[in-house]
């Protein structure tokens, strides 16, 4: 018994707590089943391997700030056939990420955009990468706090650091000089150096106008599309599924002759 104990403070001492913690157990098995001093090691360290990277996902995943954890497998695509399955599934391999590329999600608001990239995100983190997930609204004031705090450099490297920046509902606020210039450093940063998952309810005709400067909104989609992977989506809200199931139907607004009016 002393050896035991011995052994089991040596374990925690190295760090190895959940082998320790499983030592008992594992020795009543190995004298029970009759198995080598090899396999009674290996499957006592393949149990505390398997905790670390339960632990270490469990800590990415929390770090990522991701709004949700819808999977890929959650995803409805009988409801959105303009979405090819064997392109999500392919972009699933994060082989994307590993090249460094980019995937932008475009559509109206509610098609899934954010489902989609939140599911690929989920599977990054599995996969042992770092995702981190912003708003571009909270990303400008995120970058402007930081301006004035004289942080800036501290806070950019949030969004250059992880494997994986998402940046979530492009498009429904317009940027000034200054938060187009925040947006394209980060964008031309992360050129060919990590991946980006951009979601926008606007086609990249309208970002010169949404960016309040066609010039910058042009050298930013050279670099973001340069490797990247488009998906539009084309359909109808997963918000209004439910009312249309129970017999409410959006009524589009009437077009009124000017000549009346």
């Amino acid at each position: 018994m002393l050896e035991l104990e011995q052994a089991r403070e040596l374990l925690l001492e190295m760090g190895i707590k959940t082998a320790a913690d499983l030592l008992d157990a594992h020795l009543e098995t190995a004298v029970k089943e009759e198995t080598t001093y090899l396999t009674f090691l290996t499957g006592l360290l393949n149990c505390e391997k398997e905790e670390r990277k339960r632990r270490s996902e469990e800590t990415r995943i929390k770090l990522s700030r991701l709004p949700h954890h819808k999977t890929i497998q959650e995803f409805d695509f009988s409801f959105q056939p303009s979405i090819d399955p064997r392109q999500i599934k392919e972009l699933s391999t994060l082989a994307f990420a590993a090249r460094k590329e980019n995937v932008i999600l475009l559509g109206p608001p509610g098609v899934g955009k954010t489902h989609l990239s939140v599911a690929l995100s989920i599977e990054a983190l599995r996969g042992g990468m770092t995702v981190y997930y912003t708003t571009l609204p909270r990303l400008i004031a995120d970058m402007k706090k930081a301006i004035m705090a004289d942080k800036l450099e501290r806070k950019l490297k949030t969004f250059l650091r992880p494997d994986i920046l998402v940046i979530d509902e492009v498009g429904y606020m317009q940027l000034d000089r200054q938060a187009a210039e925040i947006l394209f450093r980060i964008v031309s940063s992360r050129y060919e150096t990590g991946s980006i998952i951009l979601t926008s309810n606007k086609h990249f005709a309208g970002w010169g106008e949404l960016m309040s400067d066609p010039v910058i909104a042009t050298a930013m989609l050279d670099r973001l599309l340069h490797h990247a992977h488009v998906i539009n989506i084309r359909g109808e809200t997963y918000r209004l599924r439910g009312r249309a199931k129970a017999g409410f139907v959006s009524v589009p607004p009437a077009v009124i002759n000017p000549a009346l009016s």
